[in-house]
Order: structure tokens, then sequence, then C-alpha cells
């Protein structure tokens, strides 16, 4: 396991708001050329059926499994790979920014709901009230949702750190103001900073998916998705995806999944270790 070499295909997906057939259709597609480069997992974006606080959210919003996922478990079953995606779920009478993973056999067997959603969003989907991790061929895996990666929510990454995940896959909508320009720099400090301190902390991959896009409904109305997706291990990036706003691409990240780490007290011992990351 811990010399296992693994290929993550970063679907940069085109996601229409309130566009579930076209987005759909699209992501299955990004499947297939995710085969076709010989991935091991596709990773693809936030919620991509509907799109990230689309209106539609809150009246189309399906549950899972459903029509939506279950369309993205019959191609990787058919496909035989795995696939990470952000889907919009109707749950118990609540809407949630849901994130699932799916094996080879069309399985669901990680089902997660994002925490750390923006104020802008309340009004869209509840907060997730849990986090866990699942063990799989590839390694034991974590999921969560773009702005849980934040410099203020790093939590969240510690805690699946501590579960022991050694890649987190993060299905994403990195979006950014209209003016910005592919020369400008759309990381900052805002993914760059947090993925590379979870990765050496932990000694573990993050990797998200984003979407492209112009937004044209909802509260970020006229802001545009733009890629850039990334893949971040212990030693620095390993994949980043280019700057689109309309046309998606497969960016894909090869990587050795890192070794286990100690687990229970013995992070904590690993963590003063690492030079005064945690202090005693």
């Amino acid at each position: 396991m811990n010399s296992k070499r693994i290929k993550i295909g970063m679907g940069q997906l085109l996601v229409e708001g309130g566009e579930p057939e076209r987005n759909i259709q699209r992501a299955l597609e990004m499947i297939d050329l995710g085969v076709e480069r010989q991935c091991d997992i596709v990773l693809l974006p936030e919620c991509l059926d509907l799109g990230w606080t689309h209106p539609s959210a809150q009246t189309e919003a399906q549950p899972i499994p459903g029509p939506h996922s279950e369309r993205i478990c019959a191609k990787a079953r058919e496909a035989g790979i795995y696939v990470c995606c952000g889907l919009t779920e109707a749950h118990e009478g609540k809407v949630y920014n849901a994130a699932i993973l799916v094996n080879d056999s069309g399985e669901i067997i990680l089902k997660y709901h994002k925490i750390n959603v923006l104020d802008v969003a309340y009004d869209y989907y509840s907060i997730g009230q849990t986090l866990s991790v699942v063990d799989t061929p590839f390694g034991c895996i974590g999921l969560n949702i773009c702005s849980d990666n934040y410099g203020d929510a790093l939590d969240i990454g510690y805690v699946l750190g501590r579960m022991g995940a050694r890649f987190i896959l993060s299905p994403s909508s990195w979006t950014v103001d209209y003016s910005l320009v592919e020369c400008d720099n759309p990381y900052g400090e805002k993914w760059f900073k947090p993925f590379h301190t979870l990765a050496r902390m932990f000694n573990m991959v993050v990797i998200n998916a984003t979407s492209v896009g112009i937004i044209l409904a909802g509260p970020y109305e006229g802001k545009k998705s733009v890629g850039c997706s990334l893949a971040v291990g212990p030693e620095g990036t390993i994949a980043q995806g280019k700057y689109v706003e309309f046309a998606g691409e497969l960016v894909v990240a090869e990587f050795e999944v890192p070794a286990p780490i100690p687990l229970g007290t013995a992070v904590g011992k690993m963590l003063i270790d690492k030079k005064g990351l945690l202090t005693p």
C-alpha cells in the first residue's frame, strides 16, 4: 500500500445553473475521459447537477440515492472506475450540499454534507453534521467540499487526518469576481496555504476539482468559476488545472499514496515533532 501509485482525474466541468441534464451528461463524458487517461478515480465539482447556490436547489434537489446519483453510479459501474462528485441532496425535509464517493461496482461507499457553508448560501443548504472516512484499495479516503478547506476551517481537514485519511477528495466551485483575468493569481492565500498546511501536517494529499462557467442566478450572479483545480502533497504541488471559464478539461494528478501515520494520541506527538506545528 505504501508504494501504491494512483492517478486522479480532476474534472474541470462546465456547470450550468439549473440544467441537471446537460451537467450530468458532461459529467458522464468526463468520467469516460478519465477511463481513457487510465485514471483510478475521477473527481468532479461541487453541486454539479444544479450548480452552486442556484435557486433551483430549493425546489429541484434530489435524494441520494436518487435519479442524479444513480446515473453517476451506473457510469462508475459500467466504466469500472471510482468517482467522487458533488450533488445537491434533498434529505429529510432539508437540502444539503453533498459529496459522494462511488466505487467501481457503482456503490456509494461514502457520503458527506458540507459543514463550512458560506453565509451567502444559508438559504440554500443546511449544515452537515458528520465527518467520516472510508478504506479503499487506494488507501483511506476522506471527503470534504470546497470552503471546508479555508484557513479558518482547517479543523475539518485535521479531523479527517486524525481518522487516517491518506488523501482528501474535495468537489469544489472556486468562484472569482468577473473582473479577475488569467494573468491574476486566482489562488492567493485562500487555497495554497491551507492545502499545503494540511498536506504537511498529516502527510496526506489534498485534491479538489472545480467547475467552470459563469454564474447566472443566485447570490453570486455575475461571478465566474475558472477551474484552477489543485492537488497538493507533503512535498508541494502535484498538479494544477488551467484557468478556464467555459471549456472543461481533465487534469490528471499522479502520485504515490503517502504512508499511514500513527493514530490516536500518537498524532499529537507526531505533530509536536513537526517543528512546533502543535504546541504541547
